[in-house]
């Protein structure tokens, strides 16, 4: 399985013209969200209707799975809590949105949302919870903001990542962990792109200027990871 990833797009349109052009050569694509943007002259809600619109296209051509970021929780739950709906809204048999799960080839994808307070935490945690419990032979996770403490955390002058995640890889140890949330770790001498926790390997693509985004490209088959930037390929075997 060949898997196309790519994360912080935050309505730049050409980044996601360029991933609709990929997406032929490759089994799946997933984006790791924040991809509507706050700073944007464009209205919020007008920038949710086109990214549905980018979204729906490529469930045309692929599966795509896609989770929440900071940015896209605009929606109030009735509880209080900030919801991504309009992406959970996608939800299909080619689109996998917050709080749900794929499976393919024996491959479980589990997709966790941006969770705002304690309502939408248990939502992430019951999905962990329910996919550890399925058979599989690989287990996937996306969540926006990587783990506390690590090198795909650091922002240049402090770590930002979520202890909460690192707790739950540390108890479930998954095989990957795609995030990204904090852009410029791959590109800081004391980040880096990929990262380990135990047996799970942690990638976070960062973002960049220009059409193309920067990306990581999964070839489970091969057990390889390559990114993809403005500065070249890096590749590490898995």
């Amino acid at each position: 399985m060949r898997i196309l990833y790519a994360a912080d797009l935050h309505y730049a349109l050409r980044q996601f013209d360029w991933l609709g052009q990929q997406l032929p050569s490759h089994d799946l694509a997933i984006l790791g969200g924040d991809l509507i943007d706050l700073g944007s002259a464009v209205d919020l809600e007008v920038q949710e209707v086109v990214v549905q619109k980018y979204l729906r296209r490529y469930g045309t051509e692929r599966v795509v799975l896609v989770s929440s970021g900071n940015h896209d929780i605009q929606q109030v739950s009735p509880g209080g809590e900030r919801t991504a709906r309009w992406m959970e809204e996608l939800g299909g048999a080619t689109i996998t949105p917050d709080y749900g799960s794929y499976e393919r080839d024996g491959v479980v994808f589990t997709v966790c949302s941006w969770w705002d307070g304690p309502t939408t935490k248990a939502r992430v945690e019951t999905c962990l919870a329910a996919d550890a419990e399925r058979p599989k032979k690989y287990w996937i996770w996306l969540h926006h903001n990587p783990p506390a403490g690590t090198p795909v955390a650091w922002t240049g002058k402090h770590d930002a990542g979520d202890p909460v995640v690192r707790e739950w890889i540390a108890r479930y140890q998954p095989d990957i962990v795609f995030s990204g949330h904090i852009h410029n770790a791959p590109f800081y001498a004391e980040g880096c792109w990929h990262t380990r926790l135990g047996a799970s390997w942690i990638f976070n693509p960062g973002k960049q200027i220009g059409p193309e985004p920067t990306h990581i490209i999964v070839d489970l088959a091969a057990r390889r990871a390559e990114w993809c930037s403005l500065e070249g390929v890096e590749a590490v075997d898995l």
